[in-house]
């Protein structure tokens, strides 16, 4: 970036890990990139429970170091304590979410056409021309900046997104870690209608230490006490908490002339689990495509980025995170006794051979074209739909769109 003139090719607003990785992907186009972060310190405040499928490390290259702990087993309550426990091939990572968000930011900051300003917030922006081409001036807390292209990866509440009219449904989440005596070989799953958009959780970090927590959307403060008393845990014997949003529902519009959004702040999320790193690490590879190719091209237009990135990405992560809606909605209209139900069906049905077999975190469209042709679960599917006549008409708006 020409400090003299605070003029950039793009312009990143965010440094956690989609905001790193695709200056990572973009610096070896030659391109001046300018990464705007409001806090001080990359990764902090941790906001994440750090749980990830092995599907990471074919992604990107992960150090060891990085990876705390794997799971093998994922042991699922419902709001009566019966229980479930699902394994596979899967065993995913236990991740040092901090490390992670840092270790793009390191190998960025010896390229040369990479630079960052921490400790500094995206205010605004707006269109200005020069030379007859439409440019984006960037203002911050401290600078002005020109650029070509702007991309917000700042997160679920994305400032970026609320002037572009973009806003996603939120639901907030609270955690903390603790010394426990759990099993380090399985992450528990707490389902209940009382957090009905999305679960409680235990994740073990290794070395004794647990991650528990909850997400919800509303009274989150209540339902965690209520979470903690119920596991008999001492809150006053944390050694540290978070708390964080998580955006929920289907990718939102994503391209605008000279813009685009990536990560939360598209709400590239699954809504069955909150997670959003496997995701947003493929939309970046396709926005640096886009990215790079609208250079190539000298064309900033809504509609190629449409086309480039948008579209690409609602062909590909956009089907699964569709699936992913789809099956958070089912969940959120289950009374207490269904998911003993449903457990009953998974033990006696042979669904666990299925889920042991297609079951993927991520990609879950294998699987549920497994289970569509089990007629004891599509009877009981039936029964949940027949109770809920509103939750067809989801069904049907949430595939059309």
């Amino acid at each position: 970036m020409n400090n003299s003139s605070n003029v950039c090719d793009v312009c990143i607003i965010g440094a956690s890990i989609a905001g790193n990785y695709l200056a990572y992907l973009l610096s070896r186009s030659g391109l001046n990139i300018a990464i705007i972060e409001e806090h001080k310190e990359i990764g902090i405040p941790l906001q994440c429970a750090g749980i990830i499928s092995k599907k990471l490390t074919q992604l990107i290259d992960v150090p060891e170091e990085i990876i705390l702990n794997r799971v093998k087993i994922a042991k699922i309550f419902s709001p009566s304590g019966g229980s479930i426990e699902l394994s596979g091939d899967e065993e995913p990572y236990i991740i040092d979410r901090v490390a992670l968000d840092r270790l793009f930011y390191k190998k960025n900051q010896i390229k040369q056409n990479i630079e960052y300003f921490l400790d500094e917030k995206f205010k605004t922006f707006h269109y200005f021309k020069e030379n007859n081409q439409k440019l984006i001036q960037i203002e911050t807390s401290k600078r002005i900046v020109s650029a070509k292209i702007l991309v917000g990866c700042d997160g679920p509440i994305s400032t970026v997104g609320k002037l572009l009219g973009i806003q996603n449904n939120t639901i907030s989440a609270i955690q903390i870690r603790i010394k426990g005596n759990f099993d380090e070989n399985k992450t528990n799953l707490y389902l209940d209608p009382q957090w009905k958009e999305l679960f409680g959780w235990i994740v073990p970090e290794g070395k004794n230490i647990y991650r528990i927590g909850l997400a919800s959307s509303r009274n989150i403060s209540k339902k965690f006490k209520i979470f903690l008393n119920q596991l008999n845990i001492d809150v006053r014997n944390k050694i540290s908490q978070q708390g964080g949003i998580i955006p929920i529902g289907k990718m939102n519009k994503m391209a605008f002339d000279n813009i685009l959004l990536l990560g939360d702040s598209a709400c590239q999320v699954k809504a069955t689990t909150g997670g959003g790193i496997v995701m947003l690490l493929n939309a970046s590879k396709i926005a640096a495509t886009c990215i790079i190719r609208c250079f190539k091209e000298n064309c900033f237009s809504k509609n190629f980025i449409k086309k480039n990135y948008e579209k690409v990405c609602a062909r590909t992560i956009g089907k699964q995170l569709k699936i992913n809606y789809l099956i958070r909605i089912i969940f959120e209209n289950f009374h207490s006794d269904d998911f003993d139900d449903l457990f009953k069906i998974i033990k006696t049905a042979k669904i666990e051979k299925i889920i042991s077999l297609y079951g993927d975190m991520d990609f879950p469209r294998s699987l549920i074209f497994k289970l569509a042709r089990n007629f004891t679960f599509l009877k009981f599917l039936f029964r949940i739909l027949k109770k809920n006549p509103n939750l067809i008409y989801q069904i049907i708006i949430t595939l059309l769109f």
